[in-house]
């Protein structure tokens, strides 16, 4: 093993023995591959699938809601934005399909669909979030949105800065 690997694997494995001693953090470390670099976000939409790649090997995965049928998208984005208890104001798309719904919801709320954070995507509307509604993660549920667990959204948060790669995958 080469020394820039080891130390890399050591920083790795040191990071995540932290967060693991959190409460809220839950990293499932698993055998990854793809042309990707550390730090990188892929989204695979199929799988309902978040991953935080760690090396050429591995990634953290996590358990995602994704785009309905209608609203899914792919591409190549990064984080421009990072918000913990953020409010929310629902896209024109949003408000269009739900009237009701109030024009903002405060941080905290909760009924805020965004959960304990946000990180906005670069170049639209969609965000990578966790959610108050548990049972919407793992499914078909967003207007193209990425939903996490709180304690999720709260561990990749800590681990990834404004300018991160993002890459969704249908």
């Amino acid at each position: 093993m080469s020394f820039r690997i080891a130390v890399a694997l050591a920083a790795t494995l040191g990071a995540l023995s932290l967060t693991a001693t959190a409460a809220s953090a839950r990293p499932n470390v698993v055998a990854f591959r793809g042309d990707y670099s550390p730090g990188t976000i892929v989204v695979r939409t199929s799988e309902r699938r978040l991953y935080y790649v760690i090396d050429g090997a591995h990634a953290i995965r996590y358990p995602v809601g994704v785009g309905k049928a209608g609203k899914r998208w792919s591409g190549v984005t990064r984080i421009s934005g990072k918000y913990r208890h953020p409010a929310w104001s629902p896209p024109a798309e949003v408000k269009h399909d739900n009237p009701r719904i109030p024009d903002v919801i405060p941080g905290g709320s909760p009924s805020n669909p965004m959960g304990v954070a946000a990180m906005t995507l670069a170049g639209g509307e969609y965000a990578i979030h966790g959610t108050n509604r548990r049972r919407s993660v793992g499914g078909f549920v967003s207007y193209g949105c990425v939903r996490m667990y709180n304690e999720d959204i709260t561990d990749l948060y800590r681990r990834v800065s404004v300018g991160t790669p993002v890459v969704v995958t249908r």
